[in-house]
């Protein structure tokens, strides 16, 4: 990944990510940015909120390669002459809330999401819990590249310190528990919880159990390796087979950070960030609470979305793929309800980032005042057919200099857009691929454009 002077980038779009131990993941590029991340956080809430001592928190989920990289960090912080605030492992959206919590200047998650435990990953958080914007990014990623970092170094008097916050978890299990009505409960409701080995793997279970459910956990007993492996959100089966077998009401299964939440209902089905959007959007339209009467997906969720929330009197705005994406478009325009169709779901009348232990909250909430099923919720809207094909690619030309491809792609849509249907044709930002979405109420006519298209994508530049 590179920027427009040709040099290599360190953030992508969710932050550092990559394998642990090799660049950028290492000890030494950690503490790089520790250095450069202090420094620019320093001053900007110096500017804030006057002078005062500095700190910035460090949370991160089960993985081995987390121990590195906070230290690292956290040298590089404490170099800085700016305090450190180790909290442990912690679900991301609960090192987002203990940044906002603690009145630091900044938080740190150490965490590479869903991917498997040999990756490892570096986000940052504002003061305000909300991810960082591009040009604070590039600013550190300036002084890392640029070398000028090297040259500010406080005084040995004004050196940080660091101190292991011991109540962080218990102050995001009474903030998600605040995110669920005062005097309402989960007695009676048996919970099928799978929380991926990964930082999820107190939480969840004990908010739930608090709230007075009945909880079988899986994916509890994190070893540093087991992280999403054949578990979690990323392998629903395992939980959804789990939810049939114990007659239980529900399933969530989180991701190895537990921004992101899956569902299943009490027959096995799976409930994804779609359903979550329709059925959550809906209650809040219903009860006034839905800002602007407006929903944010990605171009990723299905069209069935659109067609429900548009029935019931609101509408839909779709940004690029990425819940970073999602939140910005709600910040802009103040909505309160957004998510992508993996489970990213973001309720900012509670929470600065996704968070799938206030979804799935969310979701209780309205089954126990309906005092109805998921099943019956999730019957609120009727998804509509979609046909993905990934079409490996030698290399990723753009789609206008390949003959014929738009002209397919513009023929197909005007004869699937009378049916509400689309087409969406983009290269994996991660893979050499191209990937082509194709929807509308009619399987046989999906399947074929997408030959049509296909076909043409690998005549031109196909393996």
């Amino acid at each position: 990944m590179s920027n427009n002077n040709g040099r290599k980038k360190i953030f992508g779009t969710d932050g550092v990510r990559g394998t642990a131990n090799l660049e950028p993941v290492t000890a030494e590029t950690a503490l790089k940015l520790g250095r450069a991340a202090a420094h620019v956080f320093k001053n900007l809430e110096a500017m804030a909120r006057g002078h005062g001592k500095h700190k910035i928190v460090i949370g991160k989920d089960t993985r081995l390669s987390g121990y590195m990289l906070e230290n690292a960090l956290s040298s590089g912080i404490l170099s800085m002459g700016v305090d450190v605030l180790f909290i442990g492992p912690l679900p991301t959206p609960g090192i987002a809330y203990v940044t906002r919590s603690l009145r630091a200047d900044a938080g740190i998650a150490i965490t590479a999401s869903h991917n498997p435990y040999t990756d490892n990953g570096i986000k940052f958080f504002r003061a305000d819990g909300y991810k960082l914007d591009d040009n604070i990014e590039a600013q550190i990623e300036d002084l890392v590249f640029s070398g000028a970092i090297e040259n500010i170094r406080p005084a040995a008097a004004h050196i940080g310190k660091a101190v292991r916050i011991d109540d962080a978890l218990g102050r995001y299990i009474e903030f998600a528990k605040s995110s669920f009505p005062r005097g309402m409960t989960l007695e009676g409701m048996k919970i099928v919880v799978d929380c991926a080995n990964g930082a999820a793997y107190k939480s969840t279970p004990c908010v739930l159990r608090e709230l007075g459910a009945d909880v079988i956990v899986i994916g509890d007993h994190p070893d540093g390796m087991n992280i999403n492996e054949n578990c979690g959100s990323m392998h629903p089966q395992q939980f959804c087979d789990r939810v049939r077998q114990e007659g239980a009401q529900l399933g969530i299964a989180h991701d190895g950070d537990a921004d992101r939440v899956i569902l299943c209902d009490e027959t096995g089905n799976q409930i994804d960030g779609d359903d979550v959007l329709v059925i959550a959007g809906l209650d809040m339209l219903a009860q006034g609470q839905l800002n602007q009467k407006t929903v944010v997906a990605t171009i990723m969720s299905n069209a069935g979305v659109d067609a429900a929330i548009k029935t019931a009197g609101g509408k839909v705005t779709r940004t690029t793929v990425g819940d970073k994406n999602v939140i910005d478009e709600m910040l802009k325009n103040g909505y309160n309800l957004g998510g992508e169709q993996s489970g990213h779901l973001i309720f900012r009348d509670y929470s600065s980032t996704g968070d799938g232990l206030v979804a799935a909250l969310q979701i209780l909430r309205i089954m126990k005042s309906r005092q109805t099923l998921l099943s019956h919720l999730s019957r609120a809207w009727t998804r509509y057919p979609q046909l993905i094909t990934n079409i490996k690619v030698r290399e990723k030309k753009p789609f206008d200099q390949l003959a014929d491809v738009l002209q397919l792609v513009s023929q197909a849509e005007k004869e699937l857009q009378s049916d509400g249907g689309r087409v969406l044709l983009r290269y994996s930002g991660t893979e050499p691929k191209a990937r082509l979405l194709i929807e509308g109420r009619d399987n046989d006519t999906l399947q074929r454009w997408s030959t049509k298209i296909a076909d043409a994508i690998k005549q031109q530049v196909g393996t």
